[in-house]
């Protein structure tokens, strides 16, 4: 057994609405310096854990984790199309696993997952199938969120799971750190808004480039008092690094869901993604961890981490 581990933000507005060429020179390199790390790692299975924005999962069914046999990108903010390369007979030895640990689980065999699960795989790989990959997707932006211990819960289930293949194995934990794109709530929504928020699948694509726009608009004046949205906070999100690199997860239990979202923002918790890798790797042993990179980027509405560990 050899596992790996990289958590990084993800940001719908890279190429869109960018920060100075220096930032974007950093990033590329940080982006650069962990692909070749995973490509001479060369996994033999990637199991990601990510958030989805009402591309795949509405409120006419929202449930807190989903594991897919087949998924399908839906190719927002010019990500990629097509299938992920999903080892059917992994998934579903997963999804027992899980259930027989005690976590709720739910199975999709036909999942549609949006750049918070793709744009990783392509930054990290390149591609949406050079390696066999499991999606696991952690409800992090359509409230009510489950506690944080759940999902660490749910991590250390996939870990004990990963443990038995004897395999080369890359955990990846997408979104975060910080931030608050312009994502409606369904308590506040008029009727037009709330009806996408419930049953919204397969929009048609002149909405949803007018979902685009809105998002780089926002980005155009995050940051400035004509903003209304949480700002990024590089505090929260270095303290949050630091917890995960030390390994103190057990903290974690207590944290709490409306503190994070007025200190940095609604969309942080999308951390849940990070909060299971790191838990699926520490159920696999001891590990080592450092942070490879922080920079808040108003352009990009996201406090920008990438963090990587591994097994010892």
């Amino acid at each position: 057994m050899s596992i790996q581990l990289k958590c990084l933000s993800h940001t719908p507005l890279r190429g869109l609405n960018d920060p100075g060429a220096d930032v974007v020179a950093e990033v590329d390199a940080i982006l650069a310096q962990s692909r070749a790390e995973v490509e001479a790692f060369d996994p033999e299975l990637i199991v990601v854990f990510a958030p989805d924005h009402y591309n795949g999962l509405f409120y006419d069914l929202m449930p807190p984790f989903v594991i897919a046999t087949a998924a399908e990108s839906v190719a927002d903010y010019q990500t990629l199309p097509g299938p992920l390369s999903i080892p059917k007979d992994i998934a579903m030895a997963m999804t027992r696993f899980i259930l027989d640990s005690d976590i709720d689980i739910a199975l999709s065999h036909r999942l549609q997952v949006d750049h918070g699960c793709t744009q990783t795989l392509e930054e990290l790989t390149g591609s949406l199938t050079r390696y066999p990959v499991i999606p696991i997707i952690i409800n992090s932006v359509a409230p009510p969120f489950g506690p944080y211990r759940r999902v660490r819960k749910l991590g250390e289930a996939v870990g004990r799971f990963l443990a038995t293949l004897n395999k080369r194995v890359l955990i990846l934990g997408t979104g975060g750190l910080s931030h608050e794109p312009p994502v409606p709530l369904l308590a506040e929504a008029p009727e037009d808004i709330a009806n996408f928020l419930i049953a919204g699948r397969n929009p048609t694509p002149e909405a949803r480039a007018a979902r685009q726009a809105r998002t780089i608009a926002a980005g155009q004046i995050f940051g400035t008092p004509a903003c209304p949205l949480t700002p990024l906070s590089a505090e929260w999100d270095l303290a949050f690094i630091d917890l995960l690199v030390q390994g103190r997860l057990p903290e974690i239990d207590q944290f709490d869901i409306e503190t994070i979202s007025k200190t940095a923002g609604r969309s942080t918790h999308e951390v849940r993604t990070w909060v299971a890798a790191f838990s699926a790797l520490a159920a696999t042993g001891s590990y080592t961890a450092r942070q490879d990179y922080y920079r808040p980027i108003n352009e990009w509405i996201a406090g920008y981490g990438v963090v990587s560990a591994e097994h010892i």
